[in-house]
């Protein structure tokens, strides 16, 4: 078994890989190569990484259109992820879902969703799967702090509460519901007080440490698998992009962001292994290896070609003979 240190570095490892997946993400979007939505996830790489580490390979994942790292932790090729962001067959979508629908059957990920707070009720779906014919799966469901007031979260939790399924409801809380603060969309600040009213337990907490994720999401998981019911967990984060890349971010200032990036995810990862005794060389070959891994993902995306004959396919009707 792995030693804590062992286990942080790979962690590490995994945060610098979306952290640099999302940075040449936006490069390519400023470029041209990338059209449509792009959502990134910069700021909040360890929550996905360290829910990722509580489940098993045979759960099941649920996202937002914030979906890039949560796929890549849950163990997708970031060379299909990357063409399905340019548009290409290759890509883990055939090149048609784009940023925001990333799906991943061999990995268990069932996509990222764009109708904030409607994929919750997929999710009690999923849930509801596992429980009927008992195959100890659980189900993860992601969402921001905005899905929250909508009647899609509220049916889905409703249900989960009721038939005690087997999972776990993350709210991302990144601060912002797109450019909107918590402040004003919301009456209360705790939101995770919400999950009285369902019937399950709640929880609450911070989420720059990837090993406190990893643990407080793991308990969450154990009741579930248990077959105690679902969790309704807020986890505080913050992202340091705008909403998508259409977003200057203006409604904050420069000192709350600056204060903000204090708690990144991965440089509090990175200092815990140089606490632990690992040397900045060895990080730094790592951060080394992930650029590279990185390079050769963006040099596959260019290469691949675009699904033409699929696209036309989905969007015309077929003529001619054989039609």
């Amino acid at each position: 078994m792995a030693s804590g240190r062992d286990e942080l570095l790979r962690q590490y490892r995994m945060m610098r890989l979306i952290r640099r997946f999302e940075e040449e993400s936006a490069r390519a979007y400023a470029m041209g190569k990338i059209g449509g939505f792009l959502h990134l996830y910069i700021g909040q790489e360890a929550i996905a990484v360290g829910v990722n580490d509580a489940l098993t390979p045979d759960d099941y994942v649920l996202q937002t259109y914030r979906d890039h790292g949560t796929a890549l932790a849950r163990g997708m090729d970031p060379k299909a992820a990357m063409a399905e962001l340019f548009g290409k067959d290759a890509g883990c979508s055939r090149g048609m879902g784009g940023s925001m629908h990333f799906f991943d059957v061999g990995h268990n990920f069932l996509g990222g969703w764009g109708i904030v707070g409607g994929h919750v009720a997929l999710a009690a779906g999923a849930a509801f799967k596992s429980k009927y014919i008992g195959d100890g799966r659980v189900t993860v469901c992601f969402f921001g702090e905005g899905a929250t007031n909508i009647g899609g979260f509220h049916e889905g939790m409703s249900l989960a509460g009721l038939w005690k399924l087997p999972a776990v409801f993350i709210c991302e809380n990144n601060q912002y519901a797109m450019g909107t603060p918590l402040t004003r969309t919301s009456a209360i600040e705790d939101l995770s007080i919400k999950a009285q009213g369902y019937g399950m337990a709640g929880d609450r907490f911070e989420g720059h440490d990837v090993t406190l994720v990893r643990d407080r999401v793991q308990r969450a998981v154990d009741r579930a698998r248990r077959g105690e019911g679902p969790t309704f967990i807020e986890i505080e984060t913050y992202r340091f992009r705008g909403h998508s890349m259409s977003d200057p971010a203006k409604y904050r200032s420069r000192a709350e962001l600056e204060e903000r990036k204090k708690k990144d995810p991965c440089l509090v990862a990175r200092r815990r292994l140089l606490e632990a005794g690992v040397s900045e060389e060895a990080l730094d070959e790592i951060d080394a290896a992930v650029d590279d891994e990185i390079d050769a993902a963006v040099k596959f995306a260019d290469a691949a070609e675009p699904a033409k004959e699929e696209v036309m396919w989905g969007v015309y009707a077929p003529t001619g003979e054989g039609a």
